[in-house]
């Protein structure tokens, strides 16, 4: 059987296909996802023993852990579930995907999903040409989702047929009797089959056929196993190379919690599997270590105890994982995370005053966060190369996207903390906060106006003259100083709040914006730019007022209230 070089090739694209429908999953998810989907896997995920069960019945229906945390990586890297959620899911497809395990050994039948991923594809097509945006960004999750498994499909079959063409492992047989070397050989066999085969269910299938030949007996077979549970987190952590820290800590979480697994196992490994072979000769059925036809039942058996054995001694240790891999992949980019919430991510607290006084601290992260788009808005007007720009403007339309999630699950938060015993005072303080965090929704959508239109000045070559960027820039200064100090305000406690400060912002950004728009007439007039060039300067120096207007509307909020 050759290999050629063109069948290295195809290995390479049935890669980048397989990473390409990974993003193309994750970035959909991000459009289509909102809060209803976010919320139902929040419930489903909410404390460790629900996420356990949500992998595990997630992987029984795709029957591939690989899959699962694939997705898995997904949703994180989309902001829809954080790490210590991801990790309970991670411990509930490790046992889901014994249950292919039963039914290879027990059946001889494993469905593959990426039979209807054609058909997925072909089903949402059409929807990609719907007027309706939810439409359109449903159909492509689905056709991302399909691509990961056809990319999983196209990976196995662009490496040479083990499977079809077992005879070419059978000159391991001679390597079964080294001791704890022999177990240490196959673990690794497992690890790369499980890698090449992109399935554990499929390395489980070979497993079975090598045992079924006689060629390796049942301890190596189980070493086998322990090489499965590692090599199907391999792919996951490939899949988390193109996405956020939080998606490639998921992956990490994933890896560390399956090695820790077999290092314990390791230990034990003879004395488990001769517990094994005794509770099946009680039972009436074959001993593993005597009939090759006893392994297969042996090790679903070994397959479904390692699993389940492992999550319940570690699902006490997943914030100790998180605090792990949180130093082994720290953050490169501080707001890689900041699609979450920072202080209230954590339900009600014991009062309903204490909940306020969290809600205060997230309000102000909130107004930091906003702050930044107008830093990569500023940073996008002064950009040059095309790079610069898309990931400036990305960056600007992300925490648009952080702002919209945010004022949604802060105010939910609000509303249920309004149905429990407030004083008077707390009362004011939560009504200030609705306001609060409608004036900051309402930057946000005003700085992302600015940027849209910088991005159409770009696309269109359009040039300013010295004086407009000049002027752009300053105005960019007089409303980065007017959210210094808002921020301080939201800061300080609500009733101390000095208002003289942000209304002499507003005052400054108001006479500057008239000054230039009547520069911006006696300009044109002379004809001293052109006009498209001339709107879009308006455009940018309005929608920047407009920024200063609800910028002032957050302190009056405040002082409205404790007048």
């Amino acid at each position: 059987m050759q290999y050629t070089f063109i069948d290295f090739l195809a290995l390479l694209g049935s890669l980048g296909f397989f990473l390409f429908g990974m993003k193309y999953m994750s970035e959909a998810l991000q459009k289509v996802a909102g809060d209803k989907l976010r919320g139902i896997l929040a419930a489903m995920t909410s404390n460790r023993v629900k996420g356990i069960f949500t992998g595990f019945m997630i992987t029984v229906l795709v029957q591939s852990s690989t899959a699962t945390t694939v997705m898995l990586v997904s949703f994180v890297n989309a902001g829809l579930i954080n790490l210590i959620q991801a990790i309970g899911v991670v411990m509930g497809a490790n046992i889901g995907t014994t249950v292919t395990a039963w039914l290879i050994s027990l059946l001889g039948f494993k469905f593959s999903i990426s039979y209807i991923s054609l058909p997925v594809i072909g089903i949402s097509l059409p929807f990609m040409f719907s007027k309706s945006k939810k439409r359109r960004s449903m159909a492509e999750v689905a056709i991302g989702f399909a691509m990961i498994f056809l990319g999983l499909e196209f990976l196995k079959e662009s490496l040479p047929d083990i499977q079809e063409h077992p005879e070419i492992l059978s000159f391991l047989a001679s390597y079964t009797n080294m001791g704890i070397w022999s177990v240490l050989l196959f673990l690794a066999i497992g690890t790369l089959l499980t890698f090449i085969l992109q399935s554990s269910s499929a390395t489980m299938a070979l497993t079975l056929v090598m045992c079924n030949n006689g060629w390796i007996p049942f301890d190596m077979a189980a070493a086998m196993v322990l090489g499965e549970n590692i090599g199907t987190t391999i792919t996951a952590n490939i899949a988390a190379m193109i996405a956020n820290v939080s998606a490639k800590r998921t992956a990490r979480a994933h890896l560390i919690f399956n090695l820790v697994g077999v290092l314990w196992i390791i230990f034990v490994l003879n004395f488990v599997l001769s517990e094994i072979d005794f509770f099946l000769v009680r039972a009436g059925l074959l001993s593993p270590f005597e009939e090759p036809h006893g392994i297969p039942v042996a090790l679903a058996v070994f397959h479904t105890m390692f699993n389940v054995t492992n999550a319940l001694l570690l699902i006490g240790f997943a914030p100790l994982i998180a605090r792990l891999v949180s130093r082994l992949v720290p953050m490169k980019d501080i707001d890689e995370e900041e699609f979450r919430l920072k202080y209230i991510n954590t339900g009600i607290l014991s009062t309903a005053e204490l909940s306020l006084f969290q809600a205060k601290k997230e309000i102000s992260v909130y107004a930091k966060r906003t702050k930044k788009m107008t830093v990569y808005a500023r940073s996008l007007f002064n950009a040059k190369k095309e790079a610069d720009i898309e990931f400036f403007f990305n960056k600007v339309e992300k925490y648009e996207e952080i702002s919209d999630r945010m004022e949604v699950e802060i105010a939910t938060y609000l509303t249920k903390v309004s149905g429990g015993h407030l004083s008077p005072q707390g009362s004011q303080r939560l009504q200030t906060m609705l306001k609060l965090i409608d004036n900051i929704e309402s930057i946000g959508d005003s700085c992302q106006n600015v940027a849209r239109s910088i991005l159409r000045k770009k696309q269109k070559k359009i040039v300013f003259t010295q004086e407009m960027r000049d002027n752009v820039n300053k105005m960019f200064d007089l409303v980065e100083k007017a959210e210094e100090i808002m921020i301080e305000n939201l800061d300080d406690d609500y009733p101390n709040v000095k208002v003289d400060g942000a209304i002499e912002m507003e005052y400054r950004i108001n006479k500057f914006r008239n000054k230039l728009k009547k520069e911006h007439i006696k300009k044109l007039k002379e004809k001293d730019y052109k006009y498209e060039a001339g709107a879009i300067y308006n455009d940018i120096i309005s929608h920047c007022e407009r920024m200063g207007d609800h910028i002032v509307n957050v302190t009056e909020s405040i002082i409205e209230r404790f007048d």
